[in-house]
């Protein structure tokens, strides 16, 4: 399969989960999620800190996610990436989109292995879905 085929299946979701969600809204995953919204679609923060960002509830971690959530993106350091993705194992989480800088070769490795769509080739949502900030 090529990238522009696993994006379709990625953005396919109903809700997705946006992990390393910030409340800052000069981070990359803040942007992610406005872009989500922006985009129309609907998306659930992730972040252990937050009450709510942009509004919306926030999650504690990829464990506590409604069950119909079946992609991510992930925000987050490579070593934190890596934990994301063993919970997202265990969640049944089917697609992954580590945004660049997120990426970790034990993180693409696992999702590989457990036939998991991941996205991690320096593809950005931002320019995919065309961010535009407000």
């Amino acid at each position: 399969m090529n990238i522009p085929e696993q994006i379709d299946i990625f953005l396919d979701a109903k809700v997705y989960g946006v992990v390393g969600a910030s409340t800052n809204r000069d981070k990359y995953g803040n942007k992610v999620l406005r872009c989500y919204l922006q985009n129309g679609y609907q998306a659930i923060p992730v972040n252990p800190k937050a009450q709510e960002i942009e509004g919306i509830p926030c999650v504690a971690t990829v464990l506590d996610l409604p069950d119909g959530v079946s992609s991510i993106s992930v925000i987050t350091p490579p070593s934190v990436t890596e934990k994301v993705v063993e919970m997202a194992i265990q969640k049944g989480i089917r697609n992954i989109w580590m945004q660049p800088g997120a990426e970790s070769t034990a993180a693409v490795t696992m999702c590989r292995d457990n036939n998991i769509n991941v996205i991690a080739d320096g593809s950005c949502l931002l320019v995919v879905l065309a961010y535009k900030e407000h």
